[in-house]
């Protein structure tokens, strides 16, 4: 499993949320207290939001703990959104290609977690991303899979209902094809203007999530895998909801549509 942050609010360095906390994203590339495996070390990224409408990447497979490149640049960076990433990998290799965050026009998104029997089901979900998209597609990630059927699912009119429609789109698959093993997925995405983030498991387990809302000036909000200090001022986000986020920093809960019943979908 992967450990991630996104942040959004008034700028800061990158390396405030990135190094000096405690529990920092790079010490939980190294110690990871709530994950499945506590070592996170078969790559990282970082994407940012700056004066242009699409975001800046920059991913590599070293450890994050043993890059300085990474460290140099969280502390010349300064931005007012930014997504990071460090990664565990569930089976596809260590390449810059399959390293979060992935990016596409002014999309952002990473992701934790992993489809259950992926090497199952990779073909027949290669085959539902658009062919629009599909040439986009580097690496071989399930990560990478999910981002490109966002947007067949309408990422761009609707993010929340694309979130919902492509994990109905997954478990469908993951049933016809009779996987036994769990969906697991936390996962972040962004347009630069708001961050959807949720928590969804198809069984009784979905990764750790959490945010917070700070005071500072201007103020902030910070989605993250893990606690990065003070763990009683952070709030974890529900199971099976999507946390939004908006431009002026309002928070709001939306439920996955497909997860309710028929008869209250086709009520509306």
């Amino acid at each position: 499993m992967c450990r991630w942050l996104a942040y959004t609010g008034a700028p800061v360095f990158l390396d405030e949320l990135i190094c000096k906390p405690a529990h920092s994203l790079i010490e939980q590339s190294l110690c990871a207290t709530e994950a499945k495996s506590p070592t996170n070390g078969d790559g990282f990224g970082i994407g940012w939001y700056g004066d242009r409408s699409e975001p800046g990447l920059y991913r590599e497979v070293l450890p994050a703990w043993n890059d300085p490149n990474l460290k140099s640049l969280a502390y010349q960076i300064r931005a007012g959104m930014f997504f990071a990433h460090v990664r565990a990998s569930t089976g596809t290799a260590s390449s810059r290609p399959n390293c979060h965050p992935f990016a596409h026009g002014r999309w952002l998104f990473m992701h934790n977690g992993q489809i259950g029997g992926y090497q199952r089901l990779r073909r027949r979900l290669e085959g539902m991303i658009p062919d629009r998209y599909y040439d986009h597609r580097l690496g071989t990630t399930d990560s990478e899979v999910l981002f490109y059927l966002l947007f067949g699912n309408g990422l761009d009119v609707d993010p929340v209902g694309a979130l919902s429609a492509t994990l109905a789109q997954v478990h469908q698959v993951m049933a016809e094809e009779g996987v036994g093993e769990p969906l697991r997925f936390t996962a972040a995405l962004s347009d630069g203007r708001s961050i959807y983030a949720v928590r969804h498991a198809s069984d009784q387990a979905p990764p750790s999530l959490y945010w917070r809302a700070a005071n500072c000036a201007g103020g902030s909000i910070s989605i993250v895998s893990e606690p990065l200090e003070e763990p009683e001022t952070w709030q974890s986000v529900p199971a099976d909801r999507v946390l939004v986020v908006g431009p002026d920093l309002s928070v709001g809960f939306e439920d996955l549509d497909f997860l309710r019943p028929a008869a209250d979908r086709a009520a509306e």
